[in-house]
């Protein structure tokens, strides 16, 4: 009995070999192919001409050393460092740092303002100061003809009586005879200012006009007070400008 047994279990590990070998002969990975590469290689190189530009370009640099913070910086920094260590104690902290910031804005387009009225020649704190002086008209603005005008002798008068506002109407309003006389714009009692500019054909001649027209309507119609000083730089513009009507 044990000689079947014996028999069996040979038979069934011979069975088993065989079909382990078969299943690894099965799975044998297939063989690897060498194949040579023949795509041809293209050699590229730097345009040195481009890089010797790009060295010279600001851009590019790179060897500036870190100078730190400015002085100003610095100031700003500790005063909103003060600042902060201030709101971080009372209840209505956000509160009152928002009121600073909007009061720091405020004086920073206010001071812009000033700045820009200036350089345009105006005298900001005279609009503060007091009301506006009107000007003595001895006629109508709207019969004003400036073929009838005694220029010459009302700016002279105008200045003598420290009325500049006036004076620089009568040096606009002569202004507009001289390129009238010189046909380069036809004049008409009705006219706007825009369209005297758009009348003149040259183009330098139209751009100094436009400044003498703003300048003229920030001193008239904004009521600004100028004094002599500025009236004298005003007077400058129109006479140089008057050789370009010759």
């Amino acid at each position: 009995m044990l000689r079947y047994l014996y028999l069996v279990c040979f038979i069934l590990t011979i069975g088993l070999s065989f079909s382990m070998a078969a299943k690894h002969a099965k799975i044998a990975a297939p063989k690897l192919v060498l194949r040579n590469d023949t795509t041809k290689v293209q050699l590229r190189a730097f345009d040195k001409t481009a890089l010797k530009n790009y060295s010279t370009q600001p851009e590019f640099k790179y060897e500036g050393a870190y100078k730190g913070e400015s002085a100003w910086s610095l100031f700003w920094r500790w005063f909103w460092n003060m600042v902060g260590a201030i709101l971080s104690r009372g209840k209505n902290a956000s509160l009152f740092a928002l009121f600073i910031q909007y009061l720091f804005i405020l004086l920073g387009v206010g001071a812009l303002i000033f700045l820009i009225l200036r350089l345009a020649g105006v005298d900001a704190l005279n609009i503060f100061r007091r009301k506006p002086v009107a000007a003595n008209i001895p006629y109508a603005e709207s019969l004003e003809n400036i073929h009838e005008i005694d220029f010459d002798a009302d700016i002279e008068k105008a200045v003598a009586q420290h009325n500049y506002r006036f004076a620089v109407r009568l040096l606009y309003l002569k202004c507009l005879k001289q390129l009238s006389d010189a046909g380069q714009i036809t004049w008409e009692l009705n006219k706007t200012n825009s369209t005297y500019i758009n009348e003149l054909a040259n183009l330098e001649q139209r751009i100094a006009f436009n400044l003498l027209t703003r300048q003229f309507e920030y001193i008239w119609y904004g009521e600004f007070i100028i004094d002599g000083q500025v009236f004298k730089k005003v007077n400058l513009l129109f006479h140089d400008f008057k050789a370009t009507t010759a």
